[in-house]
């Protein structure tokens, strides 16, 4: 299908640090046993460090954050939330995500940890039953305010389970986090982001899929039709009725996410981006950008 890798950088833990810090000197205090397979922090520790928007990543782990105070901005794929106290957001490996905002005030935890983690002799647990982990599936989980007392006593826990830095407490700290997202899954509820749970969701998720892998070669929604076999209008009403946005939409924010990362990782000068992505003119292509985001590439690059 003429398949062209997309340039949306996908993180390790190792080198996660550095993207949202953007300084070496802090890889230090992320460093450690338990890093790669699961880390925890408060979120007010680091917040003054970190430089908002966040542009377009994956991940291999699964991360959450959750929120005592405050709120914030976060992409899930072509989807944005906003999420305050009380509030989980979820997401999960290899997802393209953006982070766009946290409020100066927020206070609460962010979590990062790998399936392997409950893959040990004590562990035999599969992460498909929940829900809110899921990839289609919507990421905010709210705890009613009597429920959140186990809720903090977990994280608290696995908090400072993390801090002791002792191999023998892995299994300690997957049975504890184990225990904080089945509490949790009481309060989620099992709904799909798409609504529709038939054939039109199955056509949406095909089309955000060949969004994420054609987007340097496919530049309108006929070709997209055409490659899933179907007509632009069935596309787009399938789309549309799952997601409230048109399928024109859709491929508008995905060639957003690759422009931005674009911009930011690559050496590209905006001329060049502009035809290797949307085959446009300099104009043209800033014009569009600036539809989208409010902003022009060249302001895009300034943002600190």
């Amino acid at each position: 299908m003429g398949m062209k890798a997309s340039l949306v950088p996908t993180l390790e833990p190792s080198n996660s640090v550095a993207f949202h810090f953007e300084s070496i000197e802090w890889l230090p205090m992320f460093s450690g046993v338990h890093h790669e397979r699961f880390h925890i922090n408060r979120l007010e520790d680091y917040r003054s460090r970190l430089k908002f928007p966040l542009p377009p990543h994956r991940k291999t782990v699964y991360d959450f954050v959750f929120l005592k105070r405050g709120f914030s901005k976060r992409s899930k794929g072509l989807n944005h939330y906003t999420f305050g106290e009380g509030e989980f957001f979820f997401l999960s490996p290899y997802q393209i995500t953006t982070h766009e905002f946290m409020s100066e005030d927020v206070e609460g935890f962010f979590c990062h940890f790998d399936a392997q983690l409950f893959r040990t002799s004590s562990f035999q647990t599969s992460l498909d039953s929940f829900h809110f982990l899921q990839f289609l599936n919507n990421p905010i989980v709210k705890i009613p305010i009597n429920a959140k007392v186990p809720i903090l006593n977990s994280l608290e826990r696995l908090e400072t389970l993390y801090v002791r830095e002792d191999k023998q407490d892995i299994e300690l700290i997957a049975s504890y986090l184990l225990t904080l997202l089945m509490e949790v899954r009481r309060f989620g509820k099992n709904e799909s982001i798409n609504q529709p749970h038939n054939s039109a969701l199955q056509l949406t998720q095909q089309f955000k899929n060949a969004l994420m892998q054609e987007i340097y070669s496919k530049q309108t929604v006929a070709e997209y039709a055409d490659l899933l076999n179907v007509t632009p209008n069935h596309l787009n009403k399938c789309v549309k009725a799952c997601t409230k946005k048109t399928a024109q939409d859709l491929l508008n924010d995905m060639l957003i996410l690759e422009a931005k990362s674009l911009l930011k990782y690559s050496h590209l000068q905006i001329a060049e981006i502009a035809v290797k992505l949307c085959n446009q003119t300099p104009s043209n292509f800033s014009r569009f950008f600036k539809s989208q985001t409010g902003i022009t590439p060249k302001q895009y690059l300034q943002l600190d």
